[in-house]
């Protein structure tokens, strides 16, 4: 089976790889669907569409209209990280439509296909992050899209999807494609780019089709989704809540509302919740008193507080990892280490110095492009970074060990850390208790390197540097 992609001035086909792929008969419908969960475990149906109207939904046997959620539309250039000479309109020639799924639903499907349900209780989690491929003028990166070893995000999804998980857990940072390949580029030549449909389809929908259809998803945001970037993209197709004016990153003039929102909480079965947050406006440099950024996000902690006291035990979900570790070099070309996330760690900082609620066990991350796990015994919740399913790899080497007192934020004293490094894959989540998960790491091929434990806030793993 393949995908087809046809020119924006023609009607957009897309054949959504399916999980049973004998289940489908004639032609290819020309839509993508995929199911979205969302404040209090709420479950969306979403559909993307080349119609003049919305298709029915059948659940449980009775059809009825979805609603339309965004129409086809040409937004206006509006200021990006590039110069206007590299950045173009963003064209989103499909309707993108939705229905909420009852809490008991049974069964549901659009023009013959099947939608994934959630499981009140998932036991198995798929966790994968940073899965676009990145072409990027500002830092003279040019990933490889068109080579499968160099851009491998559906051969993980495929992967992933045949683990058979309840739920997939994205940590944020979906579209990379942002400036146009360079002439001459064979790796990359002839890819979309821009912030439309025709780039997020390549960057997300065609090549994570499988595990789309395999298990209803929770869609972190990340930096590559602000209002600068990717955030158009990302309120129309990807998160769970109404799409409203003035939050949906169409004009610049609305940005302070388009690039915060509040966070959310879905039950997960024995008093366990995800807390998503919306980390995509933080800054690595910093913020203080008076930012934008540093209000919006002490206001977020407050809420993500009140949150976490409805249930004893707590996984957060932020694209930033504020205990998580990258590295840099410095001007002399030795290694410095990037440690948590400066406009996060100074915000929730202000609030509670722990940084995070007590009832948050653990956190799970992206924005790194590597793999890491880390657990403290300073009472901090483990940090797992799941940043290696598709996007260009981090390679500047972490040192082994680590230098001595290394702290991601004040306080954190580091008891148990594992990386991986310049492997793409995706991280598993396996229940065995309220506290208790049994955590496995896959390469793109499937196999397992390496296996670790989680056991209320602590975590430990069986190797600390994966090969």
């Amino acid at each position: 089976m393949k995908h087809w992609a046809a020119p924006i001035a023609a009607p957009v086909a897309i054949l959504l790889l399916a999980g049973c792929a004998g289940t489908r008969t004639g032609p290819a419908p020309d839509f993508t669907s995929y199911v979205v969960m969302g404040e209090y475990g709420a479950a969306v149906a979403r559909v993307l569409i080349d119609a003049p109207g919305c298709p029915e939904i059948e659940i449980d046997g009775r059809k009825q209209p979805m609603q339309l959620r965004a129409p086809a539309a040409t937004i206006a250039l509006r200021p990006t990280p590039s110069a206007p000479a590299d950045s173009k309109p963003a064209e989103f020639p499909l309707l993108t439509c939705e229905t909420a799924l009852p809490r008991d639903a049974a069964s549901a499907r659009v023009l013959g296909r099947a939608l994934p349900l959630p499981a009140a209780a998932p036991q198995r989690i798929v966790v994968i992050g940073d899965t676009g491929c990145r072409l990027q003028k500002s830092s003279n990166s040019w990933q490889a899209c068109q080579d499968s070893t160099q851009y491998p995000f559906a051969a993980v999804a495929a992967q992933a999807a045949a683990w058979k998980p309840d739920l997939v857990i994205h940590v944020g940072d979906y579209h990379y494609r942002e400036n146009a390949c360079p002439e001459g580029n064979t790796g990359c030549a002839g890819s979309p780019w821009g912030y439309g449909w025709e780039a997020w389809d390549e960057d997300f929908f065609a090549p994570g089709a499988k595990l789309l259809d395999a298990a209803p998803w929770v869609m972190a945001r990340g930096n590559h989704e602000n209002c600068t970037r990717g955030g158009q993209g990302y309120w129309r197709f990807l998160d769970p809540r109404p799409l409203l004016k003035g939050r949906d990153c169409n004009a610049a003039a609305d940005d302070n509302a388009g690039n915060y929102s509040d966070p959310y909480a879905i039950p997960i079965g024995q008093d366990t919740q995800l807390l998503v947050l919306d980390t995509a406006n933080t800054s690595w440099k910093g913020l203080k008193p008076g930012d934008t950024g540093y209000d919006k996000y002490r206001d977020l902690y407050r809420k993500l507080d009140a949150l976490a006291q409805r249930a004893p035990h707590n996984i957060g979900i932020a694209h930033h990892p504020l205990l998580g570790i990258g590295t840099d070099h410095n001007a002399d070309g030795s290694v410095k280490l990037l440690l948590g996330d400066a406009g996060l760690s100074a915000s929730f900082g202000a609030v509670n110095p722990q940084l995070l609620p007590a009832t948050i066990q653990v956190m799970l991350g992206g924005h790194i492009h590597m793999w890491q796990q880390l657990s403290f015994s300073s009472g901090h919740p483990s940090q797992f970074v799941a940043g290696f399913a598709g996007t260009q790899e981090d390679i500047i080497p972490l040192p082994a060990p680590l230098p001595a007192g290394t702290q991601p934020a004040p306080g954190a004293v580091i008891e148990h850390f594992s990386a991986w490094q310049d492997g793409f894959g995706f991280m598993t989540m396996e229940r065995r208790g309220p506290e208790q998960w049994a955590v496995e790491v896959h390469d793109l091929d499937g196999r397992i390197r390496n296996r670790c434990t989680i056991d209320g806030r602590r975590s430990q793993c069986e190797v600390a540097r994966v090969n």
